[in-house]
């Protein structure tokens, strides 16, 4: 949709009393780029383009699916944060692993989990999900109902019906079974390994590329406002009115 044409520049393509730039778009296009705007020497009059467009906030979440401190700012921070920001303002990276650790048997890449062989089942189902899915906006709805019921690895059926209905459960099943949850997995156990400074804990937040313990408090007690705080552009309605800062709990090695 078109932004909407200022008065001011209603007046100029209309000539009542101003001079009228010479460009080949109706008025009602002027402020639908930068481009036709300079072209029509129109600026000014487009609030819209008033500023370039801020890069967003870029967010990697590092956790585990049965950490009750990782499912808590999952649930009540993250997604929420998400669903309250347009989507040029925040970008986020899920690599469920945690406080995994994995091991080469025979070829063939075997996992350990903090808290047992269903956080390791979880773990797949959701790093199956996301390369099953491949858009952010189809699979952290899916995530998000996965985290926030009883259970994380036997509601991955009825999450999608209600998410994600054209998601096949059995095939994301017979990923996170088979070899390619394995390599899924590994591609995890790697990109957590990495990590400078190495984690000491789930959940792990990594902003802009950087972890600190004081941007890892200040996401996980009033994650809408780190984003708010950090994003360059011209701030959103809902950065107007952040609640207020609340203490978050971890899950330790």
């Amino acid at each position: 949709m078109a932004p909407a044409v200022p008065l001011a520049l209603l007046a100029v393509g209309l000539g009542l009393g101003l001079a009228l730039p010479s460009c080949d778009y109706p008025t009602h296009l002027w402020c639908s780029s930068r481009e036709i705007a300079v072209a029509c020497q129109a600026e000014s009059h487009c609030a819209n383009l008033a500023h370039p467009t801020a890069a967003p906030v870029q967010l990697s979440l590092y956790y585990e699916s049965l950490c009750p401190a990782c499912r808590g700012f999952l649930v009540q921070q993250l997604f929420t944060t998400w669903l309250l920001l347009p989507v040029e303002v925040l970008n986020i990276t899920l690599v469920p692993y945690g406080n995994a650790q994995e091991r080469n048997v025979s070829g063939k890449w075997q996992f350990q989990c903090q808290h047992g062989s269903e956080e390791c089942l979880g773990n797949m189902l959701q790093a199956c999900l996301m390369h099953e899915a491949q858009n952010f906006t189809t699979y952290f709805p899916v995530i998000f109902c996965m985290e926030s019921g009883s259970s994380a690895t036997k509601n991955l059926k009825a999450c999608l019906q209600l998410y994600a209905p054209q998601l096949d459960a059995g095939r994301i099943t017979a990923c996170a079974q088979g070899e390619l949850g394995a390599a899924l997995m590994h591609r995890n156990a790697q990109l957590t390994d990495a990590l400078d400074p190495p984690h000491q804990y789930v959940p792990w937040v990594v902003i802009n590329g950087k972890h600190t313990d004081e941007l890892q408090a200040q996401a996980q007690s009033s994650l809408l406002r780190l984003v708010c705080q950090l994003y360059q552009g011209d701030k959103p309605e809902a950065c107007e009115d952040t609640e207020s800062p609340k203490p978050g709990a971890v899950c330790r090695r």
